[in-house]
């Protein structure tokens, strides 16, 4: 049997219009917009006094086992990898606010991981998903394509907090703004010729742009090199205090964080490449989030914080990704990366910054289905995208759309319009934000 045959069996590539080196090139740029977080989670979760070598070693076999999943489990273009704000709720609320142990802190990613597998496996959290209105789900995905921009324009120092006003123009003198601005117009010329692989190109450019100006360098030593040890923080978990009022409002913060960032992901993602059906859903999403499940569940033996879905998917689909095959590409990446270690160090967050950016752009495009002047839809989907950017959470701008949506249509008497679980899932996100 031939390979083509048997990437066709597994991933049904034509049946998903792509093919094997679309797969590949979307698979790629969906890991050089991610790799950052090799370095960036250890750097974060080793304020607990965690080993940073061995959070290298979890995060990226955490991210591979994750995003394997996913692909032969779901056979979608999703990536997973220890999340950002989660990692950092971690380390710096847990363990650096709170006081608890990151010991602590690990067992309640385990114990999350396993509630979230009964959820699955139950399909609350599908419920939940194919609750939500069609025009918030639009919404979603095109907050999140200014969450993403953002994200990559101030990672590159082309946006910063002002003095006296909120955000303001960072300093153009700074080599990695050049970085940035050079990758914008390389990608942006190859996105304008329709080149595939537009947005690796425009990586591997601005990398190599980033040496002479001194943004990045060369590994000073060899590039190839064995995974630290895990030894110091797989499997270090403390079961002492999990019946404590402390862990059960730790547990309510992540499964909150988690559920919707996560369901925020597949939503926007989806909605933008069409993967939704006639009535809003998202097929195999069960598999999605059991995926999300075994993987949190997983992480948290090797060491690390939350696994979940990754925003930054959404770059590998603007590549064309559509199925699990480039999933399977990305999670090889990180595998290797476990090797080479110093090789892909060297990749700046202003040479991915234009990706983000970029992919901002491609996620724009469903807000032309949202009907504007049905205040009761369009206000819901307003909010949902302007909170997600304000307040730098995908969880907290769907807060807002739900709430919102309920309010907007109890007081205009379309109540009927509105499912029980919406109710019941506003009046959380109510209560949530009084004692939380």
């Amino acid at each position: 049997m031939s390979r083509d045959s048997i990437l066709e069996r597994c991933f049904k590539l034509r049946a998903n219009g792509t093919d094997v080196r679309t797969e590949i090139m979307a698979g790629l740029t969906t890991f050089m917009t991610m790799a950052y977080i090799l370095a960036v989670n250890p750097e974060i979760l080793s304020h607990t006094g965690m080993d940073a070598a061995a959070l290298f070693t979890a995060t990226a076999l955490s991210a591979f086992i994750g995003t394997i999943l996913m692909a032969f489990l779901a056979n979608y273009p999703y990536a997973l990898a220890p999340g950002m704000g989660l990692n950092a709720f971690f380390a710096f609320t847990v363990v650096a606010h709170m006081g608890k142990s990151w010991q602590f802190a690990l067992t309640a990613v385990l114990i999350e991981g396993f509630i979230f597998l009964l959820l699955s496996l139950f399909k609350i959290r599908e419920a939940i998903f194919d609750s939500i209105p069609t025009n918030l789900k639009k919404a979603v995905s095109v907050g999140i394509g200014f969450f993403i921009a953002l994200i990559g324009a101030t990672s590159a120092g082309l946006v910063r907090p002002g003095q006296g006003v909120i955000i303001a123009l960072g300093d153009l003198s700074e080599h990695r703004v050049w970085v940035t601005l050079f990758g914008l117009l390389v990608t942006g010329v190859l996105l304008a010729f329709k080149v595939k692989g537009a947005l690796l190109f425009g990586i591997i450019a601005s990398t190599l742009f980033a040496i002479p100006v001194g943004v990045t360098s060369l590994p000073q030593s060899h590039i190839f090199s064995l995974p630290p040890s895990l030894a110091p923080i797989a499997f270090k978990f403390d079961f002492t205090n999990v019946f404590s009022f402390e862990m059960l409002i730790v547990l309510f913060s992540f499964l909150f964080v988690d559920i919707f960032d996560t369901l925020g992901t597949l939503m926007g993602v989806a909605s933008k490449t069409k993967m939704l059906d006639e009535d809003g859903k998202l097929p195999r999403i069960s598999r999605c989030l059991l995926t999300d499940s075994v993987a949190t569940i997983s992480g948290a033996c090797l060491g690390t914080s939350t696994v979940t879905t990754f925003v930054e998917s959404s770059a590998g689909v603007a590549e064309g990704g559509r199925t699990g095959f480039s999933s399977v590409i990305t999670g090889l990446c990180f595998a290797v990366a476990l090797f080479f270690a110093p090789l892909f160090g060297i990749i700046p967050s202003s040479a991915t910054a234009p990706a983000l950016m970029l992919v901002g752009l491609f996620m724009l495009s469903p807000i032309k289905d949202i009907p504007l002047d049905d205040y009761t839809e369009s206000i819901p989907a307003f909010l949902t995208i302007v909170m997600m950017v304000f307040s730098y959470s995908i969880a907290d701008g769907i807060s807002w759309g739900m709430m919102s949506y309920v309010l907007m249509k109890v007081f205009t008497g379309k109540y009927k319009q509105v499912s029980i679980t919406m109710y019941v899932l506003a009046l959380l996100f109510l209560l949530r934000y009084i004692v939380l």
